[in-house]
């Protein structure tokens, strides 16, 4: 699969970034208080860059299915991208992976110290739906109220549960539980899928919801996310073996160090290679099949499992 217009691409896809950044500089904590020094954590994390893949993605599924009042989407937006942050700041922690590098910069636990990114993580989390729930605060201003209140409802569902023990915790526990054992490609799957997949899932249907997108959109909209997952997780499977830490943002061979199984033990490369085109291509045909099209979203879907970090 090849990118159509690269150049333009890129150019728009920065352009989106910086947007979903504006919106989270309208969201993040002052730092001020008594508790001043676990808000420094949690902006350290939050603003130290990344894809912003998630937001990205649930601003183009709104835009896809038709979506109208922003003012309702911009929370979940920053909301998303705090829970994707607070789980990587766990992530990162000695008792998880004990990485001292993400993003290019040091980890929040290296800076701070295990308390307080504990901290910082669990503060991400709860400010996440604290801030998805000030789309609540928009509803003045939309002529169907009645719609807007079962839209906002119904995305507050999703987000929750893609982000709770039945979505990407119980996907970090298969993780964890996996470490210095053979797991079977069906439970490394499943844990791809919850770890990575949900998160994603979350983004894309929630951006549906909010848009007023029937159940069948919805539905294949979760398929499509969970394949783009699945092929995200997988490339980077293969990343952590093939690429650097300059050119990653963060260590390699970071698995191997944890006695993981990937889909670089469990298979040659040029194998897994070939899943990501597996997954990723069945993921544009049931894009392919709804019933509108957003151009750079399926660029973006095509461009992310052909990265190089």
């Amino acid at each position: 699969m090849k990118t159509v217009r690269p150049m333009n691409f890129k150019q728009e896809l920065q352009q989106k970034v910086a947007e979903v950044e504006e919106i989270l500089g309208k969201y993040i904590p002052k730092e001020e208080g008594y508790q001043k020094t676990v808000m420094e954590a949690m902006n350290y994390s939050l603003l130290a860059g990344g894809k912003r893949l998630r937001p990205v993605l649930m601003a183009e599924t709104f835009r896809l299915c038709g979506g109208q009042e922003k003012v309702i989407l911009e929370p979940f937006l920053a909301a998303i991208e705090m829970i994707h942050t607070y789980s990587l700041v766990h992530d990162d922690l000695p008792a998880m992976d004990n990485d001292d590098y993400r993003r290019g910069r040091k980890t929040t636990h290296v800076v701070y110290g295990e308390a307080m990114a504990i901290l910082a993580g669990d503060g991400l989390l709860n400010y996440a739906f604290e801030t998805a729930l000030k789309a609540f605060d928009s509803i003045a201003d939309i002529n169907d109220k009645t719609s807007a209140y079962e839209r906002i409802a119904r995305a507050m569902q999703v987000l929750s549960a893609k982000a709770g023990i039945y979505g990407m915790i119980g996907g970090q526990v298969i993780d964890m539980e996996g470490e210095g054992r053979t797991v079977s490609r069906e439970q490394l799957d499943r844990m791809y899928h919850l770890k990575t997949g949900a998160l994603i899932e979350a983004s894309m249907m929630i951006g549906a919801i909010l848009a007023g997108a029937d159940h069948a959109v919805i539905t294949a909209i979760e398929n499509i996310a969970g394949d783009i997952g699945l092929a995200f997780q997988i490339k980077d499977d293969i990343l952590d073996v093939t690429s650097t830490p300059e050119v990653l943002g963060k260590p390699i061979h970071s698995d191997e160090k944890n006695e993981k199984t990937t889909y670089a033990t469990l298979m040659e490369l040029e194998s897994a290679n070939q899943e990501v085109l597996k997954v990723s291509n069945r993921a544009i045909e049931t894009y392919l099949a709804l019933p509108y099209q957003n151009e750079f979203l399926k660029e973006l879907i095509i461009t992310l499992v052909n990265r190089e970090n």
